[in-house]
């Protein structure tokens, strides 16, 4: 299991968690300016600064392997598509301050298309588990849907409050939106609003796990789950870090299905911007002080975390992925 971390210091962490220790596998300051987003998938990792650089990372050697500067415009959100019979993710999707979206092939890295998704900054995006669409949102209060086959915006209306995080849940057939303290429950075939959830505080980060549950974090220092059928907390571990929470990651093996089988299904990853990774048995958060299972003081402050649990397999050893 891998954990990837940026800063506003300019430095991408790397981490794999194995025996309940957080191993630490490279830091250095690899943009010019603040890291606003990074994603993992398996053996490769990506980081998108204010620098309007998406820097490419292979796990396998903690080295950075290439640049993408397609962009004109601070990198906000970054997110990879993975094929379910694939260790090594299909494509990456890269929103931007210039109200992009981005669509690379990541095998290899190559710039498909450019879409005009908003008419200011994308602050989020969430890849339908078909590849075939994304939902954005952005600055301007809108919400957008992308045809990704087709490279062109498909769809987008104006939403009543500037929703900061779109996230579709693990199966497709449902969204969230959060804006601020709330986060709202959409039907994703029609937009349909099926239920709000409301945080005391605002929210900052959120990541959807496979079996229903969105996990967020914010200024009340808290990892939350939220059971979006009831439309309430299903747990929360309070005071999980001294500082605001600025990333969540799920890192249970239900990401690839095989809840049963994996010796740590229930690892839910947070950062803080006082500058700690922890990692919680989700097990644990109705003890009254839960401890973390393994913690890394970077001793910088995070602006996001990311995280996958797929065994990082080298792209050589992938039958059907084409070389480079």
């Amino acid at each position: 299991m891998t954990l990837v971390a940026g800063s506003y210091e300019k430095f991408i962490w790397g981490f794999k968690l194995k025996s309940e220790t957080l191993i630490p596998l490279f830091s250095y300051p690899s943009h010019i300016s603040a890291i606003k987003c990074v994603a993992v998938s398996g053996p490769v990792a990506v980081s998108g600064g204010a620098d309007d650089s998406i820097k490419i990372y292979d796990i396998t050697t903690s080295s950075e392997v290439g640049s993408l500067i397609n962009q004109t415009g601070a990198i906000t959100c970054v997110s990879f598509f993975n094929s379910s019979s694939l260790s090594y993710p299909r494509n990456l999707l890269s929103g931007s301050e210039d109200g992009t979206v981005s669509i690379y092939d990541a095998d290899p890295f190559v710039h498909y298309k450019s879409i005009q998704a908003h008419r200011k900054s994308v602050n989020d995006l969430s890849i339908h588990k078909s590849g075939k669409l994304a939902l954005s949102v952005g600055r301007d209060s809108c919400l957008a849907m992308s045809n990704l086959v087709r490279g062109r915006r498909s769809f987008c209306c104006r939403l009543n409050k500037e929703a900061s995080m779109v996230k579709f849940d693990s199966d497709g057939s449902k969204f969230f939106l959060v804006m601020e303290d709330k986060i709202c429950i959409h039907e994703a075939e029609d937009a349909k609003l099926v239920l709000e959830m409301d945080n005391k505080n605002r929210i900052l980060c959120a990541a959807a796990s496979a079996n229903g549950l969105l996990f967020t974090g914010g200024e009340d220092c808290n990892v939350t789950a939220w059971d979006p059928i009831s439309g309430k907390k299903a747990y929360c571990i309070e005071k999980a870090h001294s500082k605001r929470v600025k990333g969540v990651a799920v890192l249970s093996s239900s990401t690839i299905d095989d809840v049963e089988n994996s010796e740590s299904p229930y690892l839910v990853a947070s950062a803080s911007s006082d500058g700690v990774i922890r990692v919680w048995d989700v097990r644990m958060a109705n003890k009254e002080q839960p401890s973390p299972v393994a913690e890394a003081d970077t001793k910088s402050r995070l602006t996001c975390l990311a995280g996958s649990s797929i065994k990082s397999i080298k792209k050589s050893e992938l039958g059907t992925s084409s070389s480079k």
